[in-house]
């Protein structure tokens, strides 16, 4: 029986290493088994804590993955950098503050670039061309990119007072109504008072201020230099209401088409079809910066327009007239009455400069492909 037993014993130890020698493993493969389920094993406790959220719970693998994790600050900076590379315009290399115009091939301009372009292009009598691409650019081929400027909108700026960043879609409303540090003026400044500080100061300037206990002597000089712009403003607008009362009055609208002189070195300038006016034909002509020789060299451009009677009159005919806006234009033009007596030798007035604010607005009307104003003129009765 003793015998047998052991026999039994040493059959059943020998099992696994007969199992193992079948199997072709022998002691190392299995020590290599041990540590794969091991390491399995691990792995799994790892993923499984992973899953688990901050409240303890195991997460759901079925859930959509989660957002990406914010990038660090040096990371945000390079992707600025990068988008500011991408979405800045062609010409000045800055980003768009307005209007984002691009070619057909996707290059990007903002308003002020794309209108000096057209500008350019039309005093030297060429093609406006992307500066990248050089295809064809006008206003009925290039289009806007409502994407890259609200993209441009997003971008963090500086203000220009506290150095702070804020969306340039909220840095304009921060500089003039929000920032502590933007700069404002004391509200005496009518009565004289020169004060110009941060706002943050303002409220102990004013309750410093000296200028409200100035005697009333000491005001007239001032509020008599306020009453002279007064009138001056006033004036204008009298005029204009008299000559409404006036028997004669007509009104058009004027097209300056864009031409060119015979000279050898051509020169721009603009003609109106002949029109008619109480009962006479007129022309209006307009030039650039008085017929400057190289007017797209110079970064200051005007308009100079003069008025032509074409028809013949029996006597003198006194007139004033003035140019406004047109109803589809936004060009911004301030009122100027103008005064002359036409008659079969003077039917030309001196050229007068157009009344427009600054070259921005020159350029918005040479980069169009007419110009369009409204004429009035006034017969005077003697």
């Amino acid at each position: 029986m003793s015998s047998m037993e052991e026999r039994g014993e040493m059959g059943v130890a020998a099992a696994p290493s007969s199992s193992s020698a079948s199997l072709g493993v022998g002691p190392v493969g299995g020590a290599m088994e041990a540590g794969q389920a091991s390491a399995g094993l691990a792995g799994i406790q790892e993923e499984t804590v992973a899953r688990r959220d901050v409240t303890g719970t195991e997460a759901d693998p079925d859930a959509p993955p989660k957002k990406r994790v914010r990038l660090q600050e040096g990371e945000a900076g390079k992707l600025e950098e990068r988008l500011y590379s991408v979405l800045c315009c062609t010409v000045c290399l800055d980003l768009p503050k307005a209007s984002v115009y691009q070619c057909t091939n996707g290059h990007l301009m903002c308003a002020g670039c794309f209108i000096h372009l057209l500008a350019d292009a039309r005093l030297k009598e060429e093609q406006a061309t992307c500066p990248n691409c050089r295809c064809e650019i006008s206003k009925s081929l290039c289009c806007r990119n409502l994407a890259v400027e609200k993209a441009v909108s997003e971008l963090p700026s500086d203000c220009s007072y506290c150095l702070q960043q804020f969306p340039r879609s909220s840095l304009d409303r921060h500089q003039t109504e929000e920032c502590q540090d933007r700069v404002t003026q004391c509200k005496y400044k009518r009565i004289g008072c020169p004060w110009q500080g941060p706002f943050h100061e303002l409220s102990a300037h004013e309750t410093e201020c000296s200028h409200p206990s100035k005697t009333g002597m000491e005001l007239m000089g001032i509020l008599d230099e306020m009453d002279q712009s007064h009138r001056r403003e006033l004036q204008l607008y009298n005029s204009i209401f008299s000559l409404l009362s006036f028997e004669k009055i007509g009104f058009t609208e004027v097209q300056f088409r864009p031409y060119r002189t015979d000279d050898f070195i051509t020169r721009l300038y603009y003609e109106t079809p002949r029109f008619t006016v109480l009962n006479q034909t007129w022309v209006l002509k307009a030039r650039v910066n008085d017929s400057e020789r190289n007017p797209n060299l110079s970064c200051k451009r005007t308009l100079s327009f003069q008025l032509i009677l074409k028809s013949k009159v029996n006597s003198a005919l006194e007139c004033s007239f003035l140019l406004l806006k047109g109803p589809y234009d936004d060009v911004k033009i301030k009122p100027v009455i103008q005064h002359h007596v036409f008659s079969n030798d003077a039917n030309e007035t001196e050229y007068v400069a157009l009344p427009i604010s600054d070259s921005v607005e020159c350029n918005k009307l040479l980069a169009a492909k007419n110009i369009n104003l409204r004429l009035f003129i006034f017969q005077i009765q003697k």
